[in-house]
């Protein structure tokens, strides 16, 4: 009944959580692990990147040191968006009681973090919004490199797994 957020160096140093986890520790979401970054727009945001999927949320960081408290509120509401099953999503949150921060270790997910902070950035202008799920919907159907074996689309990766949870999508 854990997970575990990977964060990068400049957002560990703004949770400042009191332990950090061992590199590779697993939580028992489906999802699995998150990675997160900050991106110091105004106001600051929280890019978080599911390993899995690629499915990204944002939210807004502040206050950051109750990030992951914060968090499935934030997850549900993407979740919805994409119209995944009540069901699943309830299974989801269940599992997140508790969390563990780790330093990142996955680097094609801080890669394509990276790009979802730049993608995130020119959406942003380019909509003129600042509404953060937009945006994280806008984000899951770009293309990911580390998906083209499977779906291609974080959007579509996120059905297939639910589905094969046999979970009505």
């Amino acid at each position: 009944m854990s997970y575990v957020i990977y964060c990068t160096k400049k957002l560990l140093e703004r949770i400042k959580p009191p332990t950090i986890a061992a590199a590779g520790a697993v939580g028992t979401m489906l999802l699995g692990n998150w990675y997160a970054t900050a991106l110091f727009w105004k106001p600051q945001v929280a890019l978080l990147v599911n390993e899995k999927t690629l499915l990204s949320v944002l939210m807004p960081l502040a206050p950051a040191t109750d990030l992951a408290t914060r968090f499935p509120e934030h997850l549900a509401g993407v979740l919805a968006a994409h119209g995944m099953p009540q069901q699943f999503t309830d299974h989801e949150l269940a599992q997140m009681h508790e969390v563990q921060y780790a330093k990142t270790s996955n680097r094609s997910v801080v890669g394509i973090m990276n790009q979802f902070t730049y993608l995130a950035e020119g959406f942003r202008e380019y909509l003129e919004t600042s509404d953060l799920r937009e945006l994280a919907l806008k984000l899951a159907h770009v293309p990911c490199s580390p998906l083209y074996r499977s779906e291609t689309f974080p959007d579509r990766e996120l059905k297939l797994l639910v589905g094969s949870k046999n979970f009505a999508v």
